[in-house]
């Protein structure tokens, strides 16, 4: 896929996830709905219109062309080992990162994590020594990933909180407002195990850029939300253990 088409892509996933139609955008833009449809059809954007349109999305351009550069990785970014290292190294270091990718600004997180401002530069410094942020002036800081990260499967950050974090997430019984979980097992082809396969790694893709797409918003109007997919082989043990004595 071409660079243009990964930018529209993005575009077309922003304005199904904000649920804007093509006459909304056209009415935003000062343009006919038909001629809104001509450019995504033929590609046609200039670099004014281009601004217009992500403006009218609530995006700046250069967030359009980051999320277009991480859409083809399912789920988000994946660190380096050594990054997911320094991280690893320091709760407060993870914890920090983790609230910049959530739009958080330093200060936020200064009073969010109780750090002095001398202990917040430190951390601050430590993440941009790892090439996660570009530390500013006047104790600012713009990410240099997507707001989502794909942990390692095996890397340093999921060995020191997978389980915890696994064990957390699913004490609950999901009956609460925004909460779903769903569990089904069957017996499928190896052509039906690839499509769902793909429809996972969609959905997991549709939360990274939702996520990037909120991250610039007020802390009144987000929350914290967890998803979690998981797909393999598998036999309930009680099934696999009278299969056996048969």
């Amino acid at each position: 896929m071409s660079e243009c088409a990964q930018i529209i892509a993005v575009l077309k996933r922003s304005l199904k996830a904000r649920g804007t139609t093509y006459r909304d955008l056209a009415n935003a833009v000062g343009l006919s709905e038909a001629s809104i449809k001509r450019i995504f059809a033929e590609e046609t954007f200039s670099l004014a219109r281009l601004e217009q349109i992500c403006a009218a999305l609530g995006l700046s351009i250069a967030e359009v062309a980051r999320m277009a550069a991480h859409q083809a990785t399912p789920g988000g970014q994946q660190l380096t080992i050594e990054q997911e290292q320094v991280l690893a190294s320091d709760w407060r270091l993870l914890a920090c990162f983790h609230l910049l990718l959530n739009g958080r600004a330093p200060t936020d997180i200064g009073r969010e994590l109780n750090l002095q401002e001398r202990e917040l530069r430190r951390l601050l410094v430590k993440l941009d020594a790892a090439k996660l942020i570009e530390l500013q002036p006047k104790l600012k800081a713009r990410l240099r990933t997507s707001n989502v990260i794909a942990w390692r499967s095996h890397g340093p950050v999921r060995r020191l909180y997978e389980q915890q974090v696994k064990t957390e997430f699913l004490q609950a019984d999901f009956t609460g407002r925004h909460e779903l979980i769903s569990f089904a097992s069957a017996e499928l082809s190896e052509a039906s195990a690839k499509i769902l396969t793909r429809k996972a790694e969609v959905l997991a893709r549709d939360f990274a850029e939702l996520a990037t797409l909120d991250a610039g918003l007020p802390d009144g109007e987000k929350r914290s939300m967890g998803l979690l997919l998981a797909l393999r082989p598998w036999v309930f043990s009680m099934f696999d253990g009278l299969r056996k004595k048969a």
